[in-house]
C-alpha cells in the first residue's frame, strides 16, 4: 500500500527519462508518470534486476531493494501506457537508471602473503619486490585510488624503518638506513605489515587492508654469525650448539671474550669453532647477551679481528590478548557519515613487544541487533580502528549495538565486548533561567564547601546524554578559583560552593560570569551565545576579630619593697587583622600598677604591701587602636610669584632678537596652577619697550622690542594669573639689567644709574679679569678709601670710577 505522496514526488507524462541512483540505500521511489487518456495503466520491461518496477495504476516508478554498482552500472528499461483492453497507447519509452558508486569495498591484495629477497648493501630506493592490490569500486573515482604504506616492521631495531614502499606502485626497496644497516648476521628475516588504503589514503574514513611481506636478507669468510635467537626455558639437553665460526687460517685456537662482567657466562666454544649454550636461559632474568669470539695462534696472538656475537633470548607465546576494558563503549552521533572512524578497540599482550607473539589482529565476530542490516561496522584487523561501513546510524532503528570482537595473537584468542551507542546530535545550547542572579552576601569566615547559590540552565537535547548534560564554570571574575560549581546530573542544577577561604581585605567583591556548556561538542552550525551566560556578584563582609594574647596568663614574682616605676613584666597581644593594639588595666583597686598602652610594659605605680595582699590579680584589656584623620582640601589662596631670585639681563648694546626665560610658581596645589598666564602691565613705556610670549604652562619669554636701551637697570611690571577657581592675579616687578658682557655673554657688573657709589657686587663684577686674591685686596682698599672721601670728593670719585669701567670694558 503506497502512502499518499502527492506533492512529494516529481511527476509528469510518459517520456524518455534518465535517473542517477546511488547504490545501496534500500527501497526508494524515483518518479511518477501521469496517465493520459485513454491510457489507464502502465507496464515496464527490461533490466529490472528483480527490484525495479512500476505501480500500474498510479504510475509510480520505484526500487524495492538496493542497487549494486559492482554488479551492474546501468539498467535499461521500457515503459508503456495501456488502455482498458491492454492495447499500447503510448510507448515504449526508454527509462535508463545509472547506478552511482559509493566506497563500499575495501582494497584486496592479490596474494595472502608475499616473500622477497634483498641483498646486503642494496641501493636505497631500488625496488626488489612489489605488492599489488585491487579495489572493486569505480576506478574513475577516488574510491578505487589506492595508497600503500608500511604499517608495522617486525622487528624494528632502529629508530627509522629499514624498508620503504612507493605509495602508488607498491614497490618495496631498502631505505637509506636499511642500505647501511641491513646485515643478515644481525637479522636475516623481517616481517613487514604492508597496508593499502583507498580514497588515496587522504581520509581517515578510507577502507584499509593489510598483508604480511616476509623479507629474507642474504649476505656475502671470518664473519660474525647472524643474531642468535634462543627460546627461553628450553627443555633440550645442554650444551646445545647454537652457531659456528671459522677462521680464514687453519689450526687457530678459538676463545670467548666477555663484553659484560657476568657472574657466569652460559656460553662456550669448541676447538672447531662451534658455539654452545651451556644451560637453559630465562628471558625475564636477561633477554640479551653480547660477547666476542677470538681466534689466536699458538703464541697467543690474535689472528682475526674479534667477532661480536649477539644472543637474544626469545619470548615464548604464553600470554593471551587482554581487552583494555571489560566493555568498550563508543558513542556515535546520528549524523556521522558512512565510512567514518568511530572509535578504537584496545587490547594488550604481555608477550615481548614488537614480535609476532604480541602482534594482535581484530575481527568482528557478531553484531546485535542485525538491523537494519548486517555488517554495519568494519574493523581494521591490525589497528582495531572501528568504522561505519556504508550508511549513517539511526537511533530510531536501534539506540545500541553490541559487538563481539575477536582479538587474536598467533596462539591465543580473546573476545572483547563493544557497545556502540547511537546518540542524539548536540544541536541545542544550555539556556539559563536567569541572566542575572543579582547579589550574594557572605561573611569572610564562611566554611569551605558551603553552597552560596543555586543556578539552573536547561538543554533541549536528549536527556542523560553528553549533549544535554550541563557543565557550569566560572568564566570571569575568579582568578584564584575561589568558587567551584557542581552539577546535579539528573536535574542539571548547579550549586555554587566556596572552594577556597575568603578574605575581605584581599577581595571584598567578586563580579562573576558563569557559562554553561556540554561535554559533547556542538554540531558545526550551532555556537554558544549569551543565553548560556549568567552573572552575579558576591559581596564579602568583614569579620572583626578581637586581639589575641600570646599567653593566657602572665605571672611573675617581685619583692614588696621594689621602687615605684619598676618594670615588673610585659604582656603582648596581636590583632588578626593587623591593626595596632592598645593596652589598659581593669580591677587595679589598690592602684599599685600602671601599663604602657602602646608597649604592654607593666610598671609599679605605688609602693606594694604583701601584708595587704599577697597575690595580686588584675585584668589586662587589649583593644584595637583607631585613628581619626582629617584631610584639608586646598583652596586657591596664594597669588602666583616669579620663581627667579636673581635679575634678568641683556648685553649692552642691545642688538635685537634677544630673549630671557622667566618662570612662575604658586604655593597652592598643582590643581590651581596647571597653567599660568603672563602679560605686561598696561603702561605705555612698558608696552613700547618690552614684549612677552608664552613658552609652556609655567614659563614665558621676555624680550626687548627695540635696541635703544641705556646701560642701566629697568623694572618691568608683569601680570601673573594662576587660572585657579577663582583665579588670582599678581603684579610683580621684574628687574632687568642692560649691561656690558664678558666674552662668555655674562654680565660682569650691575649698572645703577641712580647711585654713583658702586656696591660690593659691582666691584666684584669690575675685577673679574684680574687675579682673585689681588682683586679682593684692591677692592677692600678701594671701598675703604672711597667711603672716607664720599662727601668731599664725590665728583672726582665718579670720574675715576667711569674711567676704570671704560678701561675694563
Amino acid at each position: 500500500m503506497w502512502l499518499n505522496l502527492e506533492g512529494l514526488l516529481v511527476s509528469g507524462p510518459l517520456k524518455d527519462t534518465d535517473f542517477s541512483v546511488q547504490e545501496g540505500g534500500g527501497p526508494r521511489i524515483l518518479h511518477q508518470f501521469t496517465l493520459e487518456p485513454p491510457a489507464v495503466s502502465f507496464r515496464i520491461s527490461g533490466e529490472k534486476a528483480g527490484i525495479i518496477d512500476i505501480e500500474p495504476k498510479s504510475g509510480i516508478l520505484y526500487i524495492n531493494g538496493s542497487l549494486d554498482w559492482e554488479t551492474k552500472q546501468v539498467h535499461k528499461l521500457q515503459v508503456e501506457s495501456l488502455d482498458e483492453s491492454g492495447t499500447v497507447v503510448k510507448g515504449p519509452n526508454a527509462v535508463t537508471i545509472y547506478v552511482d558508486d559509493i566506497n563500499d569495498n575495501p582494497p584486496e591484495f592479490n596474494q595472502t602473503k608475499y616473500f622477497g629477497v634483498v641483498r646486503q648493501n642494496s641501493r636505497p630506493g631500488k625496488p626488489f619486490m612489489y605488492v599489488h592490490a585491487t579495489d572493486r569500486d569505480d576506478p574513475t573515482t577516488p574510491h578505487a585510488h589506492l595508497s600503500y604504506s608500511i604499517l608495522h616492521h617486525f622487528p624494528n631495531p632502529y629508530e627509522e624503518m629499514l624498508f620503504q614502499i612507493d605509495n602508488v606502485t607498491g614497490a618495496i626497496s631498502p631505505s637509506r638506513t636499511g642500505s647501511y644497516y641491513l646485515d643478515p648476521q644481525k637479522q636475516d628475516t623481517f616481517t613487514l605489515v604492508v597496508s593499502v588504503k583507498d580514497m588515496a589514503g587522504t581520509t581517515t574514513n578510507a577502507f584499509t587492508s593489510s598483508v604480511d611481506v616476509i623479507i629474507t636478507v642474504r649476505e656475502s669468510l671470518w664473519k660474525a654469525p647472524p643474531t642468535i635467537h634462543i627460546k627461553e626455558n628450553s627443555t633440550q639437553a645442554h650444551p646445545v650448539n647454537i652457531s659456528k665460526v671459522q677462521s680464514n687460517e687453519p689450526d687457530v685456537i678459538y676463545g670467548i671474550f666477555e663484553k659484560e662482567k657476568l657472574p657466569r657466562l652460559p656460553f662456550s666454544i669448541s676447538k672447531n669453532g662451534d658455539i654452545y649454550v651451556t644451560e637453559p636461559l630465562d628471558r625475564e632474568e636477561k633477554d640479551t647477551y653480547t660477547f666476542f669470539v677470538v681466534s689466536k695462534d699458538s703464541k697467543g696472538e690474535l689472528v682475526d679481528k674479534p667477532l661480536q656475537i649477539q644472543v637474544i633470548v626469545e619470548d615464548i607465546n604464553d600470554n593471551p590478548p587482554v581487552c583494555q576494558q571489560a566493555l568498550t563503549v563508543i558513542e556515535v552521533q546520528e549524523n556521522e557519515i558512512g565510512g567514518s572512524h568511530i572509535g578504537t578497540v584496545f587490547a594488550t599482550d604481555m608477550d615481548e613487544e614488537d614480535t609476532l607473539n604480541s602482534r594482535l589482529q581484530f575481527k568482528i565476530q557478531s553484531q546485535e541487533p542485525e538491523f537494519p542490516e548486517k555488517n554495519l561496522f568494519y574493523i581494521q584487523q591490525d589497528t582495531g580502528n572501528l568504522h561505519l561501513t556504508g550508511r549513517s546510524l539511526s537511533k530510531r532503528d536501534s539506540a545500541k549495538y553490541s559487538l563481539k570482537v575477536l582479538v587474536s595473537d598467533p596462539g591465543f584468542q580473546t573476545i572483547c565486548d563493544v557497545e556502540v551507542h547511537v546518540i542524539d546530535i548536540n544541536d541545542q545550547i544550555p539556556i539559563f533561567e536567569n541572566s542575572d542572579y543579582n547579589n550574594v552576601t557572605v561573611a569572610e569566615n564562611i566554611p569551605i564547601g558551603t553552597v552560596i547559590l543555586e543556578i539552573q540552565a536547561t538543554d533541549g537535547d536528549e536527556p542523560a546524554t553528553g549533549s544535554s548534560l550541563i557543565i557550569y564554570q566560572v568564566k570571569e571574575g575568579d582568578p584564584n578559583n575561589t568558587f567551584i560549581i557542581e552539577t546535579d546530573s539528573e536535574t542539571n542544577r548547579g550549586f555554587v560552593k566556596i572552594n577556597k577561604a575568603l578574605d575581605f581585605e584581599t577581595m571584598p567583591v567578586y563580579n562573576l560570569v558563569i557559562n554553561a556548556t556540554n561535554p559533547e561538542p556542538l554540531v558545526p552550525s550551532v555556537e554558544y551565545n549569551s543565553s548560556s551566560l549568567t552573572t552575579f556578584k558576591v559581596f564579602v563582609t568583614n569579620v572583626d576579630e578581637p586581639p589575641v594574647f600570646r599567653k593566657p596568663i602572665y605571672r611573675t614574682e617581685v619583692s614588696e619593697d621594689i621602687p615605684v616605676n619598676t618594670l615588673v613584666m610585659m604582656v603582648e597581644a596581636y590583632d588578626p587583622e593587623g591593626d595596632s593594639v592598645r593596652y589598659s588595666l581593669e580591677g587595679d583597686k589598690r592602684k599599685w600598677l600602671r601599663i604602657d598602652s602602646a608597649t604592654g610594659q607593666v610598671y609599679t605605680a605605688s609602693l606594694l604591701d604583701r601584708e595587704q595582699e599577697e597575690v595580686y590579680s588584675i585584668e589586662v584589656v587589649a583593644s584595637e587602636q583607631m585613628f581619626l584623620i582629617l584631610h584639608l582640601r586646598d583652596v586657591n589662596d596664594n597669588r602666583p610669584q616669579l620663581a627667579m631670585d636673581y635679575p634678568a639681563f641683556f648685553c649692552y648694546p642691545v642688538s635685537g632678537g634677544e630673549r630671557t626665560l622667566i618662570q612662575a610658581t604658586d604655593a597652592d596645589e598643582h590643581l590651581f596652577y596647571s597653567k599660568f598666564t603672563f602679560s605686561l602691565a598696561n603702561e605705555m613705556n612698558t608696552r613700547n619697550n618690552w614684549e612677552i610670549s608664552t613658552f609652556n604652562a609655567t614659563h614665558a619669554y621676555l624680550s626687548p622690542k627695540h635696541a635703544n636701551f641705556e646701560e642701566k637697570e629697568y623694572n618691568v611690571p608683569i601680570i601673573l594669573n594662576d587660572n585657579g577657581k577663582p583665579p588670582l592675579e599678581n603684579k610683580v616687578n621684574l628687574k632687568v639689567s642692560i649691561c656690558k658682557c664678558s666674552s662668555e655673554n655674562s654680565c660682569f657688573i650691575e649698572v645703577d644709574r641712580e647711585h654713583s657709589w658702586p656696591t660690593p657686587g659691582q666691584a666684584i663684577g669690575i675685577l673679574v679679569g684680574v687675579l682673585l686674591i689681588i682683586g679682593v685686596i684692591l677692592g677692600a682698599v678701594f671701598c675703604h678709601m672711597k667711603y672716607k672721601e664720599k662727601n668731599e670728593k664725590g665728583d672726582h670719585k665718579d670720574a675715576k670710577d667711569k674711567a676704570e669701567l671704560d678701561r675694563l670694558a
